[in-house]
């Protein structure tokens, strides 16, 4: 029998505050990552220091923020009130401390848990902060949320405010590097959701007159809208909504207190609900409510006293309140939806019959659909139960009370080799794998009849439950893992034709990837190096000279499992698959999955090259 270890108050250990955020910090700022993914812990960091100065603003203090990234050094400067000169060290380094407990100054306050900036301090490698007020100035220096200078000035000319500067400490942060699209993407959020403020990252601005319809334009093409946006607001709500001509799946953007609500919460429940009530009493028809959302592009932002998350990163409400003398998320919600689209409607006639056209439109093809659908869900439900091409984790992206959540992912393979490799090594918990059986159907111009009648494309709209919404994404992240061939990449191009036709939101929402896998190995007898590019294959040679072994990956199947589980693991590559925001989804598909054309011969020959060219340019 096992010899027992004695439990004696020697074995209890209180850690200090920095310790605990340093040793969990998925419970602070969600998963680590580096960069690749719009939800990894460097964008937390930033948008806890950036929450700070956007409550300076909604206070009425400060109506510009500048943001400086320069390879791993952030600057965040306010000019708001300033920080207090004599908590200047407390407020950054002593758990629940801050201003916002006292509701009156912050009552609808983004952060209000008392840990944001300490989380930033305690993973960072270097973190400063300073604020000026009154003429004075006071500045204080951190290494690890360790303190190490600070500085009181009597006598200042710069203007009011704060400035924080970090650097993500890379012992927990691996080999990360900030991307400026999803830097971009949060500003433009937040100039969204305060009309009137001004954003400066690295020198370009951005600002929101007409707050979430401006939002919305960006993410519809004008030739794309069914109707002109229906923008209202009122006390602590405000919504936009319309209709695309071609998109298939119904698009949410939710906020609560200026915080990007990605998995939503109890104030866009009341929000679907309420649009379909609505919709259903103006034409006096009880029209499916699938129906009524099909192609909805929309956005909901609405502000809740001392609201309650579901997670400390904030994605989804868990509140049932609003706060003062307000009903519930629910009730409020829908009053407002009720009364305000209700009223619009009736003002704006040519709108309504456009809308009960789309309605009448969307019936029409889910009557036609129902058949099949049935008999495709069945198909998709006895393969659940042995289905050979699914072998999925424990772990959800719905999961929200289990903090590795944001780790789901879901590997798209080709053949059973690679598959195989990926199975063997992948973490169970949190790593699925869905393995295709060669190549799959170009879907461009076809109906969404096809995901139906397809056996793999129903499985996979099945395994990532997203055939209503993204609201039950299962994973995370979706990751294309082929081979870096000319048939892995057009087995790469055809998923992302799928999902661009009929799921383009996996896309828009970061959730869609491209594993990188190496293409050499480079190793002694003391050391095994991988590399992914050419340049980082003659840097491993010239470091394990004189005579390294060097194999030329050419396909997954290849690597052992042993050998995969490092390229999966922590140090896992992923390039994620962006939209660029000037270029609409049909556009894109015709010129690159479309007919033969002379204009894509001509662009296929200008962009050529060869593995020679590439690498005579490095």
């Amino acid at each position: 029998m096992a010899e027992q270890t004695n439990y004696t108050e020697d074995n209890i250990r209180s850690l200090d505050w920095k310790e605990h955020i340093r040793m969990r910090p998925g419970m602070y700022i969600g998963k680590l990552g580096d960069g690749s993914s719009p939800d990894d812990g460097i964008y937390i960091l930033l948008k806890e220091v950036l929450d700070n100065s956007i409550d300076e603003f909604v206070m009425g203090a400060g109506k510009t923020i500048e943001i400086s990234i320069q390879g791993a050094k952030v600057i965040v400067r306010d000019y708001g009130r300033g920080i207090p000169l004599g908590k200047v060290v407390d407020v950054v380094s002593k758990m629940n401390t801050g201003g916002k407990y006292d509701s009156k100054a912050f009552k609808k306050s983004v952060g209000l848990n008392g840990v944001g900036t300490k989380a930033v301090n305690a993973l960072s490698t270097y973190f400063r902060v300073e604020s000026t007020r009154d003429g004075k100035s006071a500045s204080a220096e951190f290494e690890k949320g360790e303190l190490t200078a600070k500085e009181m000035l009597d006598d200042t000319s710069r203007r009011k405010g704060t400035k924080v500067s970090f650097v993500p400490d890379e012992s927990i942060f691996k080999n990360y590097k900030f991307r400026s699209e999803y830097v971009v993407k949060m500003l433009k959020n937040y100039v969204y959701l305060n009309p009137g403020l001004t954003i400066v990252f690295n020198g370009e601005k951005y600002y929101s007159e007409n707050g979430l319809k401006d939002l919305l334009s960006e993410k519809i093409n004008e030739s794309d809208l069914l109707y002109p946006i229906i923008h209202l607001r009122g006390d602590d709500i405000e919504i936009a909504l319309t209709h695309s001509k071609t998109q298939y799946s119904e698009e949410y953007n939710s906020f609560v207190n200026g915080q990007n609500t990605t998995q939503g919460g109890t104030h866009l429940n009341a929000f679907r609900e309420a649009v379909v009530k609505t919709i259903r009493e103006f034409y006096g028809k009880s029209y499916d409510a699938s129906d009524i959302r099909k192609s909805i592009v929309s956005a909901i932002a609405i502000k809740v006293m001392e609201p309650v998350f579901e997670s400390q990163t904030k994605t989804k409400l868990g509140s049932t309140d609003m706060g003062g003398d307000y009903p519930t998320v629910r009730t409020y919600v829908n009053d407002f939806v009720k009364t305000k689209l209700d009223n619009y409607l009736h003002k704006n006639q040519d709108t309504a019959d456009k809308l009960q056209r789309k309605i009448l439109q969307a019936e029409r093809e889910r009557k036609e659909l129902s058949g099949i659908r049935k008999l495709a869900r069945d198909r998709a439900k006895k393969a659940s139960l042995h289905n050979k091409k699914l072998r999925d984790c424990r772990v959800h992206f719905g999961d929200t009370k289990n903090e590795r959540n944001l780790e789901t992912t879901l590997f798209i393979t080709e053949g059973d080799s690679a598959s195989g490799s990926i199975t063997k090594s992948r973490d169970v918990n949190t790593q699925a794998v869905f393995s295709l059986k060669g190549k799959p159907l170009n879907c461009y111009g076809l109906t969404k009849k096809i995901v139906y009648e397809n056996e793999e494309f129903n499985l996979l709209q099945a395994a990532l439950n997203i055939e209503e919404s993204l609201e039950d994404l299962r994973y995370n992240n979706v990751v294309i893992a082929t081979d870096a061939d000319v048939d892995g990449m057009h087995i790469r191009l055809l998923l992302i034709t799928f999902f661009l036709q009929f799921f383009p939101e996996v896309i828009k929402e970061g959730h869609l990837y491209i594993l990188q896998t190496p293409l050499f190995r480079v190793r002694n007898k003391k050391e095994t190096i991988y590399c992914y590019t050419e340049e980082e294959r003659v840097n491993a040679i010239e470091k394990l000279k004189p005579k390294p072994e060097i194999t030329r990956f050419k396909g997954l199947g290849e690597i052992s499992p042993d050998e995969f589980k490092h390229f999966i693991g922590d140090d896992i590559r992923l390039d994620p698959v962006m939209l660029d925001d000037g270029m609409s989804i049909e556009d894109l598909l015709s010129f690159y999955m479309g007919k033969n054309t002379p204009t894509r011969q001509e662009f296929i020959i200008d962009n050529l090259k060869v593995e020679m060219d590439l690498i005579e340019e490095k």
